[in-house]
């Protein structure tokens, strides 16, 4: 399983569009090669160099296994599409806007062998519940140092 970014390669800037420098809408992300037994998707955004420690900026879950990717904005989700509560505990997207130097943000994605009925599932939760049913993960690295 692979996980991309549209003109972004593994370890590279995130384009300033996605981050609370720019539109801080969520960047477009592709995949391909989900194992043909999964049931469901779960992609989780984070920043793990944040002061604070681990900062989620983004859990989406139950992404059905016969979708390629995410468009910009994550608009146009499938029926079924949830969404989990990132560090600020909301349901969205946080754009990156790291307070010095140059952070590091991890697209992970996992296949699954089963669809999850959380709600409002922070990340060590959805961890939790995936132990076990993970067939295949992946992940994309980007970077980012805001303007300010």
């Amino acid at each position: 399983m692979e996980i991309s970014m549209p003109n972004v390669a593994d370890g590279g800037m995130l384009p300033v569009k996605y981050t609370g420098d720019g539109n801080g809408i969520s960047p477009p992300l592709n995949w391909k090669d989900v194992p043909h037994n999964a049931k469901s998707l779960v992609l989780i955004c984070e920043d793990p160099d944040a002061p604070s420690g681990m900062y989620t900026h983004w859990i989406v879950y139950n992404l059905p296994v016969n979708i390629l990717g995410l468009e910009e904005g994550a608009k146009n989700l499938p029926q079924g599409v949830q969404f989990g509560l990132n560090t600020a505990q909301q349901e969205v997207y946080v754009p990156p806007t790291p307070p010095s130097g140059i952070h590091r943000y991890y697209f992970r994605l996992y296949a699954l062998d089963t669809t999850l009925t959380l709600k409002n599932p922070q990340r060590a939760e959805i961890l939790a519940t995936i132990k076990g049913h993970v067939i295949a993960s992946t992940s994309l690295v980007t970077k980012y140092q805001s303007k300010s």
